[in-house]
């Protein structure tokens, strides 16, 4: 099994696939783009525990893309790579929601260690606490005192969804965006479904706003 799914984004095609060769040899299941298109194509097909993206890019640069991904919700961790040696770069790669970044040339055992770091602290905040329940947003699953719930996939996704809005409305046209992917048919009575699922367990967290959407309260 390997230790973690890995999206690189480097357009430079040696680098690129030296990356590639080096990370499967440490054990890191490998995916690969030359640009950002085809970077973003991929996020939206696979689910990655780790972005590493370069910064000068064709089309659009890599904080744009990684702004673009984090403002569709997409969290996954993201290290750049680049060239760039600027503070005000720094700056703007931390603010687009970077977790780490390093300057070419790249000494691969220090990327290992970061990449470990990064992935470390991911790990800790992929489950968490609410009440007497654990959500798991890795695996999609919600335990009551370690035993896994009946709860489908769909409903899992609409409660970290809205956990991670933090009590801010969310849009019924933003959760049918982020639970169905592009051509599926997304209905208010299916979402209904999910809503209704969440309830049985939180009944009180998952506030209807009438005509918006939905938003999460804390017990």
């Amino acid at each position: 099994m390997a230790l973690a799914r890995v999206l690189v984004l480097e357009d430079d095609r040696l680098f690129n696939e030296t990356l590639e060769d080096f990370l499967e040899e440490e054990g890191y299941e490998i995916a690969c783009a030359l640009d950002p298109y085809s970077a973003l194509e991929l996020s939206y097909k696979h689910v990655f525990d780790l972005y590493l993206f370069d910064v000068n890019l064709p089309y659009e640069n890599g904080f744009d893309l990684l702004d673009k991904l984090r403002q569709s919700g997409d969290m996954t961790p993201t290290i750049f790579l680049t060239s760039r040696d600027d503070k005000a770069s720094l700056a703007h790669g931390f603010g687009v929601g970077a977790d780490d970044y390093m300057k070419k040339p790249i000494d691969f055992d220090e990327l290992l260690l970061r990449m470990q770091a990064v992935l470390r602290r991911q790990t800790r905040k992929e489950r968490v606490k609410i009440g007497k329940y654990t959500l798991d947003t890795a695996a999609k699953t919600l335990y009551c005192d370690d035993e896994a719930l009946d709860v489908t996939q769909k409903a899992i996704e609409l409660l970290v969804l809205l956990v991670q809005a933090d009590g801010e409305v969310v849009s019924s046209e933003e959760i049918k965006n982020r639970l169905w992917a592009a051509g599926q048919h997304a209905s208010d009575g299916s979402l209904r479904v999910y809503v209704t699922q969440l309830k049985k367990y939180f009944p009180e967290s998952v506030v209807n706003v009438r005509g918006i959407g939905y938003r999460w309260v804390a017990e």
